[in-house]
């Protein structure tokens, strides 16, 4: 474990690369604490950094709008908690892949033996979705029970239940693999990697079944519920992680499992992870812009997370038929 986990340091964002062709470069002598990365690891980092000098800033202008400047509701609370987590996780992508470039280019970078800090965002950032999907699945399905039983400050107690749940777990993988200095060569790490990857499935399995829940609710059925701007963005953004984050999950169940550790596949699915990071904001914008012009970005973000029937035929106007059941709700 410690040997899957160590490498990742501040120059490379392969678990293996320690152990398989990192050039290690001595300084007058000494013992070698300066690495050059290979020529076949710069292009990732390359896409990593361009990614993340766009994702950053989109999920910047989300955390600032939802954080400061709009009246929070309990599915906003939870795109807050996404878009921090989202931004976490480029960010850290971002340092690694920054200080790769700079390391290629013989300004070398002491290399330091840290654990692998994204995970924390990645698990949380799959919770805080999940539960955005669960919430409105409730809704739709139980719409009254849910108007009358939901306790009232649920989605800031659940966000800081998965965040606490994601630092655990998390803490407990870098407990066992021995970067705390505790523990060497045991093998509880397997059990650790076993429980993570347990409640990854655990969590796919929820976001799938609440997902198909939602679009059977939506397009099938005698009652039909109207296609709102809320629930594309949802959809789309569910259907973004299945696509680009959801390999990423898949790495960390093949090294539990099968401790299967591929260089070239753990890069394609960071990179597509932090697709994912970066194309949550341009989802949110998009469908809050879509047929209208010259707006801010308040009020594009607040279409976007707004859960009111259809425009009508002008396009200006949204046709609300039923009292918005969550903006009333206190969080």
């Amino acid at each position: 474990m410690a040997e899957r986990c160590s490498s990742e340091g501040f120059v490379s964002v392969d678990p293996t690369m320690t152990s398989q062709g990192m050039e290690l470069t001595t300084v007058n002598g000494s013992d070698p604490y300066l690495i050059q990365p290979p020529v076949e690891v710069l292009i990732p980092h390359l896409l990593i950094t361009i990614i993340a000098l766009v994702g950053l800033p989109g999920n910047a202008v989300v955390i600032s709008l939802l954080g400061c400047c709009m009246h929070r509701n309990p599915i906003s609370v939870y795109v807050l908690n996404l878009a921090v987590s989202d931004f976490l996780f480029l960010f850290w992508h971002f340092i690694i892949s920054l200080l790769n470039i700079i390391a290629f280019l013989h300004i070398y970078i002491i290399y330091v033996n840290i654990p692998y800090i994204a995970i924390i965002p990645y698990l949380a950032g799959l919770s805080m979705l999940n539960a955005i999907s669960i919430e409105r699945c409730l809704c739709v399905l139980w719409p009254i029970w849910y108007r009358c039983h939901r306790p009232r400050h649920t989605s800031a107690v659940v966000c800081t239940l998965l965040w606490a749940l994601s630092l655990l777990l998390s803490l407990l993988d870098w407990y066992y693999a021995g970067f705390l200095n505790v523990l060497p060569g045991n093998d509880w790490w397997k059990n650790i990697d076993f429980i993570i990857a347990a409640w990854l499935i655990f969590l796919f399995l929820t976001l799938s079944g609440s997902s198909l829940a939602l679009v059977v609710r939506i397009l099938c059925g005698s009652r039909r519920m109207p296609l709102t701007r809320l629930y594309v963005t949802i959809l789309l953004t569910v259907l973004a992680f299945l696509i680009c984050g959801l390999p990423f999950g898949i790495f960390w169940f093949l090294i539990a499992w099968f401790e299967v550790s591929n260089y070239y596949f753990f890069v394609a699915t960071v990179v597509l992870s932090c697709v994912n990071s970066c194309v949550n904001p341009i989802i949110y914008f998009l469908i809050g812009s879509f047929r209208q012009k010259h707006q801010t970005l308040k009020l594009v973000l607040q279409r976007a997370l707004q859960d009111s029937p259809q425009e009508s035929a002008s396009g200006d106007r949204y046709i609300q038929e039923a009292p918005e059941m969550l903006e009333s709700t206190v969080v």
